[in-house]
């Protein structure tokens, strides 16, 4: 069984950097995206993250005036049935704050890490090694997942 199949019928918390390579077709990720993203779409995992990815998906078309990539983030972060995107509530801030008091994270990751807890995440897809510490949801590294 592989990774992505460990995870149907699981909210899976989304960090931004899968979500970008997916969607701009990054050669050492998006193959490797493909089977999860279509879980989602499927329904066989229910995807979640926070409105930080937006901020952070959003900034470089805005800057470089790619209003087509901007439209696709906003379609699939606003609009997509398997994929739900949070407001940060203020109890989405007081965990992101526990998580900074107790690893020491940078805002945005706490942020997200706290809306994938809020959601009720079993696990938490980044390719952000750092956040390997993380415990609770299980943090899967996206450069350290393979099919099995």
């Amino acid at each position: 069984m592989g990774w992505v199949e460990r995870l149907h019928n699981k909210v899976v918390g989304l960090d931004t950097a899968p979500l970008i390579y997916f969607i701009e077709d990054h050669p050492g990720y998006s193959q490797q995206l493909a089977a999860f993203f279509e879980a989602v779409d499927q329904g066989r995992i229910r995807a979640v993250t926070s409105v930080i990815t937006l901020v952070e998906v959003l900034a470089r078309p805005l800057r470089e005036d790619q209003s087509d990539l901007a439209d696709r983030y906003r379609e699939i972060l606003l609009g997509s049935t398997g994929l739900e995107t949070v407001s940060v509530s203020a109890e989405i801030a007081e965990q992101a704050a526990r998580l900074r008091a107790a690893y020491g994270l940078r805002t945005p990751d706490a942020i997200q890490l706290a809306a994938a807890t809020q959601a009720g995440a079993a696990a938490f897809l980044t390719n952000d090694t750092t956040l390997a510490r993380i415990s609770q949801p299980e943090v899967l590294v996206l450069s350290k997942v393979r099919e099995a």
